[in-house]
Order: C-alpha cells, then sequence, then structure tokens
C-alpha cells in the first residue's frame, strides 16, 4: 500500500486536474454556444465563434485539453483506488511527462490565440463601422482567461510530471549503480587468487 504522503499527493494532483476540466469544460460549453449580433446600418450580421479561425484553434486546444485531463483523471482514480499505476514500467511517468508539456502548450497557445483574435476583431469591426455588444468581446475575453487557468493548471501538473520522472530516474539510477557494484565485486572476488595455505 502507498504511503499516506503519496497518497495525499496524488488526491492534491487529482483536484487539479478535476479544477483544470472543470474550466476546460465551461470554456467549451461556452465558446461552442456563444453568439452576438454585428449592425452595419440596416444589415445585421450574426457573429459567432466558429467564423474566425483563432476561435476555431482556441476550441480545439480546449477539446484536445480536456480530452486529456479525462483520461488523467481516469489514471490518478485508477492510481489512487489500486495502489499502482495502470500502465507498468516507465511507461506512465513518461506520458505524464510528455503529455502535460504538450497539452500546456496548447492550451496556453489556444489562450494567446483568443486574447489576439478578439482584439484583431474589435479593431477590424469597429474600423469598417460595424457595432458589435461589448458583451460579445467581454465572453471572449472571459473564455480566453478561463483557457489561461488552464493552461497554468496544466503547467504545474508539467512540473509535477517533471520532478516525477526526475524521481524515477534516480531510483533507477541507483539501483543501476548497485548492480554494477555487485558484478564489479563479484568480477574482483574471481580476479584475485585464491588464498592457498598448506
Amino acid at each position: 500500500m502507498a504511503d499516506p504522503t503519496s497518497s495525499a499527493s496524488q488526491i492534491a494532483i487529482l483536484s487539479l486536474k478535476v479544477f483544470t476540466t472543470a474550466l476546460l469544460l465551461i470554456s467549451l460549453i461556452d465558446l461552442a454556444t456563444d453568439t452576438s449580433t454585428a449592425y452595419y446600418g440596416f444589415l445585421i450580421l450574426q457573429v459567432q465563434f466558429d467564423n474566425v479561425n483563432s476561435y476555431r484553434y482556441m476550441l480545439f486546444t480546449n477539446v484536445i485539453g480536456f480530452a486529456y485531463i479525462l483520461m488523467q483523471i481516469t489514471f490518478s482514480v485508477c492510481h489512487i483506488i489500486m495502489g499502482k499505476r495502470l500502465i507498468s514500467g516507465n511507461g506512465s511517468v513518461l506520458l505524464d511527462f510528455y503529455g502535460d508539456k504538450v497539452i500546456s502548450y496548447l492550451l496556453g497557445t489556444g489562450a494567446a490565440a483568443g486574447f489576439g483574435a478578439t482584439i484583431d476583431l474589435k479593431a477590424n469591426l469597429d474600423l469598417f463601422g460595424f457595432y458589435v455588444g461589448e458583451s460579445f468581446y467581454a465572453m471572449a475575453y472571459a473564455l480566453a482567461s478561463l483557457l489561461l487557468l488552464a493552461f497554468v493548471c496544466t503547467a504545474i501538473l508539467s512540473i509535477i510530471s517533471s520532478y516525477e520522472l526526475l524521481k524515477k530516474n534516480l531510483v533507477i539510477e541507483s539501483q543501476v549503480v548497485q548492480s554494477i557494484e555487485v558484478v564489479q565485486s563479484i568480477e574482483l572476488a574471481q580476479t584475485q587468487p585464491a588464498d592457498r595455505t598448506c
């Protein structure tokens, strides 16, 4: 059975993953459903998030991040309940290490795309004389902020997974050093002539 500090840290990591999932879910639902109306004289246009490529990218990173974090929650729950990882060997630690890095970068670029697209969209629509309610821009900034918070959470998870990989490698390295010392002592015993007394 795992020691209490390990179990407590696993519960803290799981809590961070659940919080990240909540941020991504809220952002995903609002991103997919938010619309607004643009007015230009008598012309009325419907403005949606899927009309802007940067918002599509933001949605893509959100969906990928959400799926990855759900998978990680499943692995964490199994690890807490069973006391061992689902993927044996170094596979689980490596998946956490590389997966957390890739997902955090994706979420960070998605948040940046959301902020940048909102600034550009507002400037361009204002330049051409379109009026779009401020609530659309406020919602876009809020969703990009949620994605930015999710990025911060996955960056923290990435730091934790880096530490776990380092700890795993140090344990493996110490085992290798012990094995080498045993082999060297056996070789040394075999090469020394036996002490013969008559």
